[in-house]
């Protein structure tokens, strides 16, 4: 069994050709959608990168594996405590682990667990390749080692091998002599003049007027397709051609990749994923160029399989059951002769991959996110939840629904109406939480711990600079909103005698 798991950072499926973007952003990539499956509501349960992988690593939801954020206690692991062996948890049942366990070599090629200091990601595989970047390179550095390996080890009879991309992260960094391919196309057709404009009031980090964080200025102006704000349209269409381009640069490889799998004689026997830890925000709810929310452009990520020798992984097949990255998981460790860990949240469909049935799906989904807000939410029907326990300064209501379906950009909120749905997915959030927290081996809930810390960690203690910015750029009204909802702040920021 060879597989090669493509895993491409921040990638909207909706940016892709084979999900129905209008641009040609993924020719390689839609390549491999037509020979196998796609997955049109495949979500990660937690976001953004670092909680992502810890839950794929682990195998577990984050409030179960303790990871829900990108600093503080909650981007750690829970401590195995009294309990741990000579060896850890997650040495003995990570995903790579059990594809070792079936006598399959794991190799990763990522500087994930550099950039994160996230080396729980390296449990279970048997070779780490590190460009030495920190998520900073671009794809030429990475398919040079990718090369190199398939030239040396892609003849073999087993391999897994996870490779990893960041082109389409921010800051937009394809090389400037790939040039702008999307110079003549039209953007989404849903951003409108009108939605920038009332963007352009709004408050929060990543926002309309500073789209790279909290100001409009740093060290992303180094990079030319990555605006700073969006004052006009010009600048969106930048953004826009800016994050596709990255898509196109990084698919460029893919096909590299997949052409010396074919010289090395091995491709047609070769099962290949592509997929992502999260996807991006271009103006729902407020943000752009970043990935804040448990919502649906955040979570929702592409899932496209190509499994030689397996019925529902071949053709060109559409499959649109709702399933979590740990289902997939599962799913390709079952598909490649190992075994499941006993402890896994993930759900294996693999049966009904091999028989060519389409995998029914989930019910609902719980998503979570911790680095920039703090929030749950529950995909169901054609409906998207938000529970807000932390607005991370973007002016949020504590709930809110959406229906996704007809309102993929989360512009109407139909929380003051449909509360029989809120009410419903209210529940569904409050049982999954007791669920996990019931569970065998279960501790506490880490959004408590993140809420006691101060926050989600990219905004805690930036309440005071951020106010005073609000203030001075027409938006006073917004910083006491922030400052009135957010107390604990406000506190600290007249300790610091700044209000």
């Amino acid at each position: 069994m060879r597989l090669l798991y493509i895993d491409i950072d921040t990638l909207r499926p909706d940016h892709l050709g084979c999900y129905g973007y209008h641009r040609d952003t993924s020719p390689n990539i839609d390549a491999v959608a037509a020979r196998g499956v796609r997955f049109e509501s495949v979500y990660t349960s937690d976001s953004p990168c670092l909680p992502s992988r810890s839950a794929l690593a682990a195998g577990q939801f984050g409030i179960r594996n303790g990871v829900i954020s990108h600093g503080g206690a909650t981007a750690e692991l829970f401590s195995d405590g009294a309990d741990r062996g000579f060896w850890s948890r997650i040495a003995l049942k990570s995903w790579a682990r059990q594809f070792r366990n079936a006598q399959i070599p794991t190799t990763t090629i990522s500087t994930f667990a550099e950039r994160h200091a996230a080396y729980h990601w390296l449990a279970g595989f048997s070779e780490y390749i590190n460009v030495g970047s920190a998520g900073m390179e671009i794809a030429d550095l990475v398919s040079a080692q990718v090369l190199d390996w398939i030239d040396r080890k892609a003849r073999t009879p087993d391999w897994f091998c996870h490779v990893h991309l960041w082109d389409p992260h921010t800051p937009y960094r394809a090389p400037v002599e790939f040039g702008h391919p999307f110079e003549h196309d039209p953007i989404p057709a849903w951003y409108t003049e009108d939605i920038r404009a009332e963007h352009w009031e709004l408050p929060g980090p990543h926002s309309a007027r500073e789209i790279v964080g909290f100001s409009d200025t740093g060290w992303y102006r180094h990079f030319p397709r990555q605006p700073m704000s969006l004052p006009n349209m010009d600048r969106v269409q930048e953004m826009f051609d800016g994050y596709d381009t990255g898509i196109r640069y990084a698919d460029l490889h893919v096909g590299r990749w997949l052409n010396a799998l074919a010289d090395a004689g091995v491709l047609d026997e070769t099962a290949v994923m592509v997929s992502s830890d999260h996807g991006e925000t271009f103006g729902e709810l407020g943000t752009y160029c970043d990935h804040h929310f448990a919502d649906e452009h955040t979570n929702h990520v592409p899932l496209i399989l190509h499994w030689p020798g397996v019925a529902g992984a071949e053709g060109g097949r559409v499959a649109t059951g709702k399933h979590y990255h740990l289902d997939v998981a599962a799913t390709v460790v079952e598909l490649a002769g190992a075994k499941v860990a006993d402890d896994w949240d993930g759900e294996s469909f693999a049966d009904d991959l091999t028989s060519g049935v389409e995998p029914t799906g989930r019910h609902h989904l719980v998503l979570s996110h911790g680095a920039w807000t703090a929030q749950r939410s529950v995909r169901f029907g054609d409906h998207l939840y938000l529970r807000t326990l932390h607005d991370g300064f973007h002016g949020l209501a504590d709930e809110m629904l959406f229906d996704v379906v007809r309102d993929p950009h989360e512009q109407h909120d139909l929380g003051d109406t449909e509360l029989g749905l809120v009410s419903t997915a209210s529940d569904l959030l409050d049982s999954w939480r007791d669920d996990c927290l019931s569970a065998p081996g279960a501790r506490w809930d880490p959004m408590d711990v993140l809420l006691d810390e101060g926050g989600p960690w990219h905004v805690r203690g930036r309440l005071p600079e951020y106010a005073e910015r609000l203030r001075t750029t027409g938006r006073a009204r917004w910083a006491e909103v922030l400052l009135d909802k957010h107390p604990r702040e406000a506190a600290d920021a007249v300790r610091r005698g700044g209000f």
